[in-house]
């Protein structure tokens, strides 16, 4: 089971006309050996005075004001270049966090009601109570950001430490939880790797697994129907943890992928918005340079690229 070459360079030439520059700059960074500058400075163009980032960079609501949600999105490309701490937009989005983080809650606001007042997603309209649903969700990584990139001992490293205190009683005592949490929760793991003790690790980590195994749809012949939390959402090379109890289902997880692949080289994605017709046919094209970027790093890790 491989990517051929014709199918690579289908993908290729798509996401080089139709994608946004940012993850046409991302593609030519992970697979055609560019440097991270393109990225970084398209990256910029959603970046306000703030230092948060915000004007759609999640394809799934279009607040040009700065979110913590955005500026997750975009800390998660400055963690896949591995952008330097003393870049210009790891520093402002650093002061961003700190600026932003709510005592009252122990975290950041994942919706706001800014998002309201531009085209969305139904999933990211702000009403009382919302943020019930979302939990550490983006705060255990935006934690892990400041962890990674601040100085030990600085404002921002203890503000990080104590999220992520906060955001860890929060894993220990859940029974289930949300993939995309979940996932959030494991990035912040990468990070507490390099900076945390072992003892510790070992507990977060079984913690986390288990929860995966329980979240995962294990269901192959649903998979093509709808939005499911697949093997590949979490398990993203074979030196995860779980990739060897769950290898049949990773294996049927890239052969899905291969499959589903279009003749033009895409994949489509599986939700819809259900409102803001015209603005989500902008979305579905985003997020289609967004998916192939995703995959493709999914399909190299696990040798299925020629």
């Amino acid at each position: 089971m491989k990517i051929s070459k014709e199918s690579f360079d289908k993908s290729s030439a798509w996401i080089k006309r139709n994608a946004r520059p940012l993850e046409a700059a991302r593609w030519s960074y992970l697979f055609e050996g560019a440097t991270k500058d393109k990225v970084i400075h398209y990256l910029s163009a959603f970046q306000n005075k703030d230092g948060g980032f915000g004007h759609g960079i999640e394809p799934d609501f279009w607040t040009p004001d700065s979110s913590p949600m955005a500026t997750w999105t975009a800390g998660q490309i400055l963690m896949e270049i591995e952008a330097s701490a003393n870049e210009k937009n790891v520093q402002s989005m650093l002061t961003y966090l700190v600026d932003t983080y709510n005592e009252n809650t122990g975290m950041w606001t994942s919706v706001l009601p800014e998002n309201n007042q531009h085209p969305h997603a139904p999933w990211w309209h702000w009403k009382e109570g919302v943020q019930d649903n979302w939990m550490f969700n983006p705060s255990a990584e935006l934690a892990g950001f400041l962890i990674h990139w601040s100085p030990d001992n600085s404002e921002a490293s203890q503000l990080g430490w104590t999220v992520m205190e906060k955001a860890i009683d929060h894993l220990m005592n859940s029974d289930e939880m949300d993939s995309h949490e979940i996932n959030n929760y494991q990035r912040l793991f990468q990070v507490l790797k390099m900076h945390a003790d072992e003892p510790l690790l070992n507990d977060i980590s079984d913690k986390i697994n288990t929860l995966i195994e329980q979240t995962v749809d294990k269901n192959v012949s649903d998979w093509a129907s709808g939005y499911k939390p697949l093997p590949l959402d979490f398990i993203d090379s074979p030196d995860h943890p779980l990739y060897e109890n769950m290898s049949d289902l990773v294996e049927q997880n890239l052969s899905f992928y291969v499959d589903q692949l279009s003749e033009q080289g895409t994949w489509d994605i599986s939700w819809e918005w259900g409102s803001y017709p015209e603005e989500f046919a902008v979305a579905r094209r985003y997020w289609t340079g967004v998916l192939l970027v995703v995959r493709y790093k999914i399909l190299k890790a696990f040798g299925i690229m020629k």
